[in-house]
């Protein structure tokens, strides 16, 4: 048994945002994402195929829905997002990390 941080080895001066999968099995994933002010371009939307249950563990963020308000997150706030709902990562807050932990099911 391995212990690990999700707030250790938190890699610095990236040029797009940080995926890591935590955890890939039987049609489940975990993964942590770090942005530093990175967005997702504005011409491009998330539309997966699963589930996805988001967690803000550290930072400030706004994701924004296809047709929809955006959704301010602060640090603790977490989110559901069905499959094949458009969404977008519209802002996070710049020269701060922002540490995520996503669910894919």
């Amino acid at each position: 048994m391995n212990k690990s941080n999700i707030f250790e080895k938190i890699p610095k001066q990236l040029k797009e945002e940080f995926f890591e999968d935590l955890i890939s099995k039987d049609g489940l994933k975990i993964e942590r994402i770090v942005s530093y002010g990175h967005t997702t371009a504005e011409s491009e939307w998330y539309d997966q195929d699963s589930y996805e249950w988001v967690i803000l563990l550290k930072g400030e963020a706004i994701v924004s829905f296809f047709n929809e308000d955006d959704v301010r997150l602060k640090a603790g706030d977490y989110l559901n997002i069905p499959a094949h709902k458009k969404h977008r990562v519209s802002w996070t807050k710049p020269n701060q990390e922002s540490v995520w932990l996503a669910v894919h099911y």
